[in-house]
């Protein structure tokens, strides 16, 4: 009998947030893990037909922040700015759809710092009183906690930072660590007095407790808890200048800690949000809301995140979060991540040699809603994506697609030889959903590809190849390669979360309207398709090893940096202006928005790309040197803005006919502008 199909619920207004990357340096594939099992999350939200918002941040205060732009001459405000729009690149190549990327350096989340320190300090939960803290004698600077090292003063664990120990998971005082040396220097730092503002946490101790079970896994709550067997702490909340942040209200030369406002930021960013698209704020964070709020973040973070965070929410008179879902970290080939090895792989590094949706599929196959770490065996890697995405799943499309387009002009039949199997598929959506909703990921994914086994099956009993061959059973033909594409599309449907581009290219095949939860319900009859193109290729020996020879070739640069330091491109802030032009020699350009169509490799040429553009109802051809920064792939279907006034340009790969508009210093970090959402091939930019 067929399981009945579990209609979708009501619709919810959901927020989701990642945890906010630290501006100082790059993103890496154990950054990736959290992001892309947050954006999987968020797609399936809206895939389902949720209003589903997700946001985030770059971290951009402290010490760290201020001592990094001292080493490399520049101001800390030039440093965040370059480090968010690398992250933001990263985020976009990796598919994350955040609706909107802020910074923590922001008026917004000014505005709510110190917003939730008044309230917070008008109730009395804010407390001050003079502390000895841990000074660098040769800096002449108080250290925060994460530049002083030691050993765990509880397991006597070494080189352990000032705040937690990461073997043993206990929270101390940097002054507590055994044989502290600074971060900075290098050098044994001094005890001096200090007087500092307190969040008391232990005026919170029955929400708290209350709030850890069922808002946090089982193992983090449990955790928590244990602070509440011991004295309960007030916790540090300000520093000292100098300081990169933000000054607290009526206390010169002191600042918030940047584990206060950081969390803040989840608001500041949404709020941003909120005022760009016209969306209620309030709505979402006032107390009672009916909209729900959730945090991913990693394990080592959730001190902060699963304490002292819904209690500053809750003193200062928001809601509170429904859910801070943590992960485990990332391992690669079953060791921590290492640059010697050519493990500790930057998100820019493996775009150089691989499809970004082999990353996100990889990891939902093995994600799940524990905090057990995650092991990345890029052999293992290599033969999953192999076998499932090429093996399994394309070749269902690939085996059926060709017999529709070759002997029934593209058209699929009006009926279903098979309705029972295909019945079975739909209800399958059931339990696939279920595991999405409770973060099991690789549950979801076994159980799709199970039936990407039998659609396969189905194909190998009923062997299209054979039937088109005679005349009595050519029209047999027809049925069964559109029941083994309307199968396809449900697994494309179900996995469009994982896979989103893949799944923009299957709509373009099928030639559907994009394609939602609901809509494999209905199997697709009766209907002309496109040629079948490759929607996937296979991963070779060759491109993992290049992935890891170029990361052991990153850190040999970043040992040598200081003796090329010459050679390091200046700020954007410091490049030099081109000399002035009038109005009216700008207004002789006509800026277009142009869709491109298609985009291809240029045989014998280093630098170019092929790019067929729809400029709203007339087609160009451009060649565009962008070869380092994109691959083709990543190209087809978006908006862009070209000159198109340009006067056409004979090369000797053909006629260039325009040009499209990058921003950036060149090589790989170049920007394709993309048009704001509403603009349409041919719109002219004024």
């Amino acid at each position: 009998m067929t399981q009945p199909i579990t209609p979708p619920p009501a619709t919810r207004k959901i927020l989701v947030t990642s945890a906010l990357p630290y501006a100082n340096g790059q993103i890496h594939l154990g950054h990736l893990l959290e992001y892309i099992q947050t954006d999987i999350w968020a797609r399936f939200q809206r895939l389902r037909g949720h209003e589903c918002y997700l946001v985030c941040a770059d971290d951009a205060h402290g010490t760290p922040i201020m001592l990094k732009a001292e080493q490399e001459g520049i101001t800390p405000q030039q440093l965040i700015d370059r480090v968010g729009i690398e992250h933001k690149r990263d985020f976009d190549k990796f598919l994350v759809s955040f609706d909107n990327y802020y910074s923590t350096h922001s008026a917004e989340n000014k505005y709510f710092s110190e917003l939730f320190y008044q309230r917070l300090n008008d109730k009395g939960h804010i407390t001050r009183r003079t502390i000895k803290q841990l000074f660098d004698p040769e800096k002449q600077m108080f250290l925060p906690d994460r530049f002083v090292i030691g050993a765990c003063p509880k397991c006597n664990s070494a080189d352990q930072y000032g705040d937690n120990c990461e073997v043993c998971g206990s929270t101390y005082a940097p002054t507590d660590l055994i044989d502290p040396k600074s971060v900075v220097s290098g050098a044994t730092p001094v005890q001096r007095e200090s007087e500092q503002l307190f969040f008391k946490l232990g005026d919170f101790k029955d929400f708290i407790l209350n709030w850890l079970n069922g808002h946090t896994q089982k193992e983090i709550a449990n955790k928590q808890k244990e602070l509440f067997d011991e004295e309960m702490f007030e916790w540090d909340i300000s520093r000292n200048a100098p300081y990169w942040g933000f000054e607290i209200p009526g206390e010169k030369g002191k600042y918030f800690y940047v584990w206060m406002d950081a969390p803040i930021g989840y608001l500041a960013s949404f709020k941003n949000l909120c005022d760009r698209k016209n969306l209620d704020f309030d709505e979402y964070f006032q107390v009672g809301s009916d909209c729900e709020l959730y945090h991913f973040i990693g394990k080592d973070i959730a001190r902060f995140h699963t304490l002292f965070w819904p209690a500053q929410m809750y003193g200062a008179d928001f809601r509170t979060p429904d859910g801070v879902w943590a992960h485990g970290f990332l391992t690669v080939n079953g060791q921590k991540m290492s640059k010697s090895r050519g493990t500790f792989i930057m998100a820019s590094t493996y775009l150089h040699h691989l499809n970004p949706e082999y990353l996100r599929y990889y990891f939902a196959g093995k994600l799940d809603n524990s905090i057990d770490d995650l092991d990345l065996n890029l052999d293992d890697f290599q033969t999953r994506v192999n076998s499932d995405l090429v093996g399994k799943l394309v070749n269902i499309a690939s085996r059926c697609a060709g017999f529709i387009s070759k002997n029934f002009d593209g058209k699929l039949s009006d009926s279903l030889p098979d309705q029972k199997m295909f019945d079975q598929f739909v209800a399958a959506g059931n339990s696939i959903a279920e595991s999405f909703e409770a973060r099991r990921y690789g549950k979801a994914v076994r159980e799709i590809m199970a039936l990407a086994d039998k659609a396969n099956q189905y194909i190998d009993r009923q062997k299209p190849w054979v039937l088109v061959r005679e005349d009595e059973t050519r029209a047999q033909v027809q049925p069964v390669c559109t029941q083994g594409l309307n199968l396809f599309r449900l697994l494309i449907i179900y996995l469009k979360p994982v896979l989103p581009r893949t799944a923009e290219n299957v709509e373009r095949f099928l030639k559907v309207s994009p394609l939602a939860w609901g809509d494999s319900l209905t199997p697709l009859l009766d209907h002309e398709i496109n040629r079948f193109k490759p929607l996937l290729t296979r991963i070779e020996n060759k491109a993992i090893q290049k992935m890891v020879d170029e990361t052991k070739t990153e850190q040999g640069k970043d040992q040598n940096a200081e003796k090329v330091s010459d050679k390091v491109k200046l700020p954007l802030s410091d490049q030099p202006i081109a000399s002035q032009i009038n109005i009216d020699d700008f207004s002789k350009l006509d800026l277009r928005i142009a869709k491109i169509l298609k985009a291809q490799k240029v045989d014998g040429a280093d630098k170019l790309l092929q790019l067929t553009l729809d400029l709203g109802g007339e087609t160009r051809n451009v060649f565009a040197g962008i070869k380092s920064a994109y691959r083709p792939e990543e190209l087809d279907g978006r908006l862009t803005v070209m000159v198109a006034n340009l006067a056409p340009r004979k090369m000797k790969f053909g006629v260039s006919e325009g040009m499209v508009l990058c921003a950036g210093p060149g090589g790989e970090d170049l920007y394709l502008l993309n048009p704001d959402e509403g603009a349409v091939p041919g719109m002219r930019v004024t």
